[in-house]
């Protein structure tokens, strides 16, 4: 099951070649400056722009072939789409509009008393939009396209227009969209908050094409791809809750075969949670030190060296366990000192509290 665009276009100053292939379900995220395209790439998925030449196809239906002149209209592609602004009708309670997604769409696994709890929207129903936060429109909205009985939910910049606290209140309810309703997403963002917390596969885009493509937890953790020389780099795991520690309030997590202990949670053994280990806190040393407050220390060989020249450092890709890395940013005097090399042994400690839990 996958999600599969392909599409070339011309725009007066500006030539789209996208290709790439995501599994599904999921949340795919595009990423990148501002007129790369990510905005492009769901208006043709969606059907609202024709390109020149193109093949999308979601979980093996095809919905566009131009050399097979196959092309379903927007109307019958059952893609939800949900925008920076709600776009919900104002004269209408909470209740008409999410009713007026459902109202011609055909049955399907969706119900409605799901997505409003799911959404945490119950007490919304009879208000009207204008009395609203930002935060709960956004979530209307939500509820709304997902009444519609979607093949696909597409969300272009859905947060773009929240202060942090929208934000952070409402970044929760995407998450659990997306374990329970094991629905395909196409999301497009700037923020790498939205993207460690939600993101399955990273499609990184640049002037109208593909620059890279992929499981999030490889992509972003790439010396050579832009994401490892922001101020805000890291790596991006997904971890297992192991035990508890209560009497030195720590959790015990593992991510593959490498164990990593983090502030005390409040999680059940067996659950998933993500994590994110910020560049700027790993410490890395030539051989496993002695006795040290850092509870995570952790072994493993040097993937990829990049010099950052404007920010005078250096991005070390520690590879810790099969395609699982973490992002070291140090000095390039450190890099010289410890001797470091690709294909040399490293050893990475991180305290338990840098250790940042996304999502569980």
């Amino acid at each position: 099951m996958s999600l599969s665009v392909e599409f070339e276009h011309r725009f007066p100053n500006l030539r789209m070649q996208i290709e790439f292939e995501a599994p599904t379900p999921g949340v795919t995220a595009l990423f990148g400056p501002s007129g790369c395209g990510k905005s492009t790439v769901v208006m043709a998925v969606a059907g609202l722009l024709k390109p020149d030449s193109c093949r999308i196809d979601i979980d093996g239906t095809v919905l566009a072939d131009t050399k097979a002149n196959v092309w379903y209209p927007p109307e019958s592609r059952r893609i939800g789409l949900v925008f920076q602004d709600a776009r919900l009708f104002p004269h209408m309670s909470v209740l008409r509009n999410l009713n007026f997604g459902a109202r011609r769409a055909p049955s399907g696994p969706i119900r409605f008393d799901d997505v409003v709890n799911l959404l945490g929207i119950e007490h919304l129903l009879n208000r009207r939009p204008y009395s609203l936060s930002g935060g709960e429109r956004q979530r209307v909205a939500i509820g709304r396209a997902l009444l519609a009985q979607p093949t696909l939910l597409a969300m272009d910049e859905p947060l773009a227009s929240l202060d942090a606290p929208r934000k952070a209140e409402i970044l929760p309810f995407l998450a659990r969209l997306k374990t329970a309703l094991k629905l395909p997403i196409l999301y497009v963002t700037h923020s790498t908050e939205e993207l460690a917390s939600l993101a399955d596969t990273l499609v990184l885009l640049k002037t109208g094409s593909v620059v890279a493509a992929g499981p999030l937890e490889q992509i972003i953790t790439r010396s050579d791809l832009p994401f490892a020389v922001r101020d805000d780099s890291g790596s991006v795991l997904t971890a297992s809750v192991i035990e508890h520690d209560q009497k030195h309030q720590l959790t015990t997590l593992r991510v593959g075969p490498v164990a990593f202990s983090v502030s005390l949670l409040d999680s059940e053994p067996g659950t998933q949670v993500r994590i994110r280990v910020p560049a700027r806190e790993v410490i890395l040393a030539a051989h496993e030190p002695g006795p040290t407050s850092v509870h995570n220390v952790i072994t493993g060989f040097v993937r990829a060296i990049a010099e950052v020249e404007e920010k005078h450092a250096g991005i070390v890709e520690v590879a810790i366990a099969g395609n699982v890395s973490l992002l070291a940013r140090i000095t390039l005097d450190a890099i010289e000192r410890l001797g470091l090399v690709v294909g040399g042994n490293v050893t990475a400690l991180v305290k338990s509290m840098s250790v940042e839990i996304l999502s569980s």
